[in-house]
């Protein structure tokens, strides 16, 4: 339930009395003593659902933007009229589980936090990022991920848009765009001095192999799907006035992470790798404002004034197919990535289904396969197989057999063109007897 203050103007006592009567509420009605131009102060309490229609009808009785409004929790409300109200709105077309208006947009201003207070935050989780990533320590990682205060921002845009609060909006356009350019910078730089100083005597190649790195080289349709549901997630939560903090960091995995492959990739100085992180934060980000806009949109939030909504409306079609272009261009990345990896994928499947066939074979029947490794080459974000590495065991003292034309004829069967290569341990098996 939510317990409602407003200061009644003078003059309209009367019609805003008449509107609570109308829909059946419990108020309270208190005299108004300070100096300004307001008879009384009307408290009464309404299911979250009731507070935006409930407020419009008073709008339009008169209360205005110059009237005191104020709307809080309230943990228990007893009086049988709130409950037929609640009963009603819960049956009835306004049932709902967003909150009003006001309340998300006081939300998405409560998550965006102040200058100095985002930049502090952003910056520790982009240096927690980066030594995780280094580390290839998923644990810190996602350390980094509790701590990022990107939720705010996100929904600020979104909110600012669909209510067609300009200054909300672009303090959450501002706020990522800083918090995108910053997080690059401080991993950039934090990288630099990690290998300048020997701390990470890692080689390119040797980074590029690190876990948590080439997870982010070669961004799919995965990523897309990632990126949406933090986003509709985010937007759901704020409507929805549930806590936003476990949200924020389904968000934060979308963004951070690759934010500190890039500046790790420009420390390295290792263009493939900063291109295909750089690409996975742009994708994520549009979709995380795209899917967070037309959820807000779709729930039906629109201006508190109705001649303002078709300004609203433009607004939000305006930015939606903007974000739609980007994401449709960004995908033709995705999708040479995603077919890229398919085909890798399939040729390692393929391998290992002939050196299977090959080692079933009599001749080599002490033969026994140990591991199969097909290691890739070409760019970073579009990996090809290039070489296959296939380690045998054999009994101590056995002649090495002739095996690896046999399985290079079997790789290469058609149009492949693999390098390949046999590696022999001794494999020795004693009974228990």
């Amino acid at each position: 339930m939510r317990l409602v203050h407003i200061s009644v103007p003078a003059g309209k006592r009367e019609s805003i009395r008449r509107v609570l009567e109308d829909e059946g509420i419990d108020y309270v009605v208190a005299e108004e003593s300070s100096d300004r131009e307001f008879t009384e102060v009307v408290t009464f309490p309404l299911p979250p659902s009731a507070v935006e229609p409930v407020l419009d009808r008073l709008r339009e009785a008169g209360l205005g933007d110059e009237s005191f409004t104020a709307i809080l929790d309230a943990e228990t409300v007893i009086s049988r009229r709130s409950d037929a109200l609640e009963e009603r709105y819960a049956e009835g077309e306004e049932s709902t589980d967003r909150i009003s208006r006001e309340e998300v947009a006081a939300r998405a201003g409560d998550l965006s936090p102040s200058l100095s207070t985002f930049v502090a935050m952003a910056t520790a989780s982009v240096l927690i990022a980066t030594a995780g990533v280094l580390l290839d320590s998923a644990a810190v990682v996602v350390g980094s991920m509790v701590i990022a205060p990107l939720i705010g921002p996100a929904m600020a845009t979104s909110v600012g848009t669909v209510l067609q609060d300009r200054d909300l909006f672009i303090r959450g356009v501002r706020l990522q765009v800083l918090g995108f350019v910053l997080s690059i910078a401080v991993a950039a730089v934090f990288a630099w001095l990690l290998r300048s100083i020997h701390l990470v005597p890692l080689g390119p190649m040797e980074i590029m192999a690190v876990g948590q790195v080439e997870e982010r080289l070669a961004p799919d349709f995965l990523s897309l799907v990632v990126a949406i549901a933090a986003g509709f997630a985010g937007a759901y939560s704020l409507s929805s006035g549930v806590s936003s903090s476990l949200v924020g960091v389904a968000i934060a995995i979308a963004l951070v992470p690759p934010t500190a492959v890039i500046g790790i990739g420009i420390a390295w100085g290792l263009p493939a790798v900063v291109v295909g992180s750089t690409v996975l934060v742009l994708v994520n980000f549009i979709s995380i404002n795209f899917a967070a806009l037309a959820t807000l949109w779709y729930q039906g939030y629109r201006p508190e004034s109705w001649f303002r909504e078709d300004a609203a409306r433009s607004a939000t079609i305006k930015r939606l197919a903007v974000m739609v272009v980007a994401i449709v261009l960004l995908s033709l990345f995705l999708g040479g990535a995603t077919f890229t990896s398919y085909q890798t994928a399939t040729v390692e499947n393929e391998v290992r289904a002939d050196v299977g066939d090959v080692l079933a074979q009599p001749q080599y029947e002490d033969v026994v396969l140990v591991e199969v490794t097909v290691e890739r080459g070409g760019l970073a974000f579009a990996p090809q197989a290039e070489r296959v590495v296939v380690t045998v065991g054999r009994p101590p003292g056995s002649a090495t057999p002739r095996l690896a034309d046999d399985l290079a004829a079997a790789i290469n069967q058609g149009s492949r063109d693999l390098e390949v290569e046999v590696r022999f341990v001794e494999v020795e098996v004693r009974g228990t007897g």
